[in-house]
């Protein structure tokens, strides 16, 4: 792990199934960044019971279906993100429309956007392959990271799903529409890094020589 000397802060992007999961332990355990995940934190406030998500169907019809809403979502990030008011953080799953990137460079900004850009027919061989463990937000592939017993969790042997959002063009289609222009701002800011392939392992060596010279 290297030893920080300054606050860092990085947001990752990417494409669903374009990696981001993987790269992001590893920067985060390579670089000692606290891993923020927009999905955890839904996951978190929905298991809470909180007034945002008072119930779990709801929760499904946000979580499954659509984005959250940008005002729920952005005051959700930006409370966890007080609390780590002087540490280092990477940020994953968030923004994802240019108000939620607004709502965040109102309050932090960041010094670096690592952006993952794979080959759509990649991306629609993994999702294909992908399925879920709602509750924890765990995902399997059956290609290169299986469950132990077919169509079962690990941990808890409850079913996994595959998201009816997990149709690789609908996914890719919404991605493109809403996030492409959050690329567009980090770029006209100066601090957007984009890494293209098919392979993570190989992606992956790229990322930490790039964030290696940045801090």
């Amino acid at each position: 792990v290297m030893p920080l000397q300054k606050i860092f802060r990085v947001i990752i992007m990417g494409a669903p199934g374009s990696g981001k999961g993987t790269v992001s332990a590893r920067i985060t355990k390579s670089f000692a960044l606290k891993h923020i995940s927009s999905g955890d934190i839904l996951r978190a406030n929905i298991n809470s019971q909180t007034v945002i998500f008072p119930n779990t169907q709801l929760f499904r019809e946000y979580y499954m279906v659509k984005l959250v809403p940008d005002d729920v979502i952005s005051r959700l990030i930006l409370k966890d993100l007080r609390a780590l008011e002087n540490s280092s953080w990477l940020l994953d799953g968030f923004p994802r429309t240019v108000a939620q990137a607004e709502a965040l460079e109102d309050a932090y900004s960041a010094d670096s956007v690592v952006n993952l850009d794979v080959p759509f027919q990649t991306i629609k061989q993994r999702l294909t392959s992908r399925w879920t463990h709602l509750p924890s937000g765990r995902v399997y592939n059956t290609d290169f990271n299986p469950p132990k017993v077919p169509g079962l969790d690990d941990v808890t042997g409850e079913p996994l799903v595959q998201r009816d959002d997990d149709s690789p063009t609908r996914r890719l289609k919404s991605y493109e529409t809403q996030t492409e222009p959050v690329l567009e701002f980090y770029r006209c800011k100066g601090v957007l890094q984009t890494f293209s392939g098919t392979e993570t392992n190989k992606i992956w060596p790229h990322v930490e020589a790039f964030l290696h010279v940045k801090l």
